[in-house]
């Protein structure tokens, strides 16, 4: 049982991470800048003391240097999330994600003595658009949707080709790639240089996909994390639910249990090096729909705001295809979305978050990337 080093691991997956891998008998370093947006508190209760953390900056190189000391793989977690923050703060996205990995990959072909593999994360904000089927074209991308479409209230896709209405499906890992923010970039970028670095220098590399992940410890007073943290945020303070369009686009809930464990099988499956691997259950729920659900499960009786409004950076829809997870990891989700949601709602009753939607709501609406 190895060292390892989990960056970002005082974050949300990232210490559900740590405390597996500690339970699995390994040695765990965590590299962490605690940046206040995710972290109020300072060091979050819920990281074991038995992780050894180092408080610092990704971008630090000799601080990352330090951290991958005697590590066997590298668990990289760390990163700033988030669409909308992403459209008026590019520079700072950009140099933490893409800079950070950039950072942290120059310094582990320094430490190639004792590692063996980076896991990186990545997410499923890289395809933009997931994959739809027109019945003319059959599988397609369609890219961008239009900015006249989308101010005359159209909210669906349409065949790039024909022109016709087409239908979400599930997206594989070779669909092309067409980010919406400089967030979607920053993880683009991650993945990629993660993935070339590995196969130039013969570093074993992953880059895992993640869908729309939800459970305990999300940060909720971050207005920026996942639709799930925000709108139990929003309910737990008696305010709506704010949902953008109609409310009927449809994501890949995953929950953190099963993108740990998946994690941990990429930790040593041969045959998914140099890969870039979807981590979902290519099942999908519509945002209003999620809205309801946690609504009922915190028992509060607010029906969702659906504003029929445009957020700059959003996507349709987007569900995993999930067979290359299956083949070559030997994974599939476990976690019950109905059980997983009440265990959520358990979690989140007991918390006290600030909320502050409206501000990151305000923020992006005088800069007109709402609309």
């Amino acid at each position: 049982m190895g060292r390892v080093l989990v960056t970002g691991g005082a974050g949300f997956v990232g210490s559900h991470l740590v405390d597996a891998l500690l339970a699995a008998g390994h040695a765990v370093r965590v590299l962490d800048n605690l940046d206040p947006q995710a972290h109020e508190g300072g060091r979050p209760r819920f990281l074991s003391p038995e992780a050894e953390l180092v408080e610092a900056d990704l971008r630090a190189p000799a601080a990352v240097g330090r951290a991958l000391r005697g590590v066997e793989v590298v668990f990289h977690q760390a990163g700033m999330v988030g669409n909308g923050q992403s459209m008026y703060e590019i520079h700072r996205y950009i140099d933490v994600n893409a800079g950070g990995t950039a950072v942290l990959l120059e310094e582990a072909l320094r430490a190639r003595d004792t590692l063996r593999r980076v896991v990186t994360a990545s997410s499923m904000v890289v395809y933009g658009e997931g994959a739809y089927r027109c019945a003319e074209h059959g599988v397609v991308a369609p890219g961008l949707r239009r900015r006249a479409d989308l101010d005359a209230r159209r909210w669906e896709n349409r065949c790039p080709r024909c022109g016709e209405a087409v239908e979400p499906v599930p997206t594989p890992e070779d669909h092309p790639l067409h980010p919406t923010s400089p967030y979607a970039i920053s993880k683009r970028d991650g993945e990629e240089l993660t993935l070339t670095a590995g196969h130039a220098h013969g570093l074993e590399t992953v880059a895992l996909r993640y869908l729309n992940v939800y459970g305990p410890r999300q940060a909720l007073s971050n207005p920026y994390t996942g639709v799930a943290a925000i709108f139990s945020t929003r309910l737990l303070g008696g305010r709506r639910p704010l949902v953008f369009e109609d409310g009927r686009q449809r994501r890949d809930l995953v929950h953190v249990s099963d993108v740990v464990r998946a994690n941990l099988l990429a930790m040593d499956a041969p045959g998914v090096i140099g890969l870039p691997v979807n981590v979902g259950t290519g099942v999908s729920i519509s945002v209003r729909e999620l809205a309801l659900v946690l609504a009922a499960e915190l028992g509060v009786d607010l029906e969702p705001e659906v504003t029929q409004r445009f957020r700059a950076g959003d996507i349709r829809h987007c569900i995993a295809d999930v067979r290359r997870a299956r083949d070559v990891l030997g994974f599939e989700a476990r976690a019950g979305r109905a059980e997983a949601l009440r265990d959520l709602a358990r979690w989140v009753s007991c918390e006290t978050p600030v909320d502050r939607s409206a501000a990151a709501v305000a923020a992006l609406r005088e800069r007109g990337l709402i609309r």
